[in-house]
C-alpha cells in the first residue's frame, strides 16, 4: 500500500491526532480505519434503495417521492423542535 499526502489545517491535523491518540491509534491507523467505515454518496444511494426494497417487500409500505418528503419535512421539524431545547 502507498502512501498519500494530504494537505489540511495544521489544527486538523492536530485535532485529528489528539482523536486516534485517545483511542490509541496512529493518526495514519485512525484515517485508515475511518475511510473503512464512511460511506460514499453512491453506496449510502445504493444502501438506500436495498433498505426501501426490503421495506417493500416486508410490509408492502412503499412511499411516495411527495410522501418521503413529506416525512422528511416532518423528521427535520421534530428534530429542530428537539434540538432547541
Amino acid at each position: 500500500m502507498s502512501d498519500a499526502n494530504i494537505r489540511i489545517p495544521e489544527e486538523a491535523k492536530d485535532r485529528l491526532a489528539a482523536i486516534a491518540a485517545a483511542e490509541g491509534l496512529s493518526l495514519r491507523a485512525y484515517l485508515a480505519r475511518l475511510a473503512e467505515t464512511m460511506l460514499t454518496p453512491t453506496e449510502r444511494a445504493e444502501r438506500a434503495e436495498q433498505a426501501r426494497a426490503a421495506l417493500k417487500k416486508w410490509s408492502g409500505y412503499a412511499p411516495t417521492a411527495s410522501e418521503e418528503n413529506d416525512l422528511d419535512s416532518e423528521l427535520d421539524r421534530r428534530l429542530a423542535r428537539v434540538t432547541a431545547r
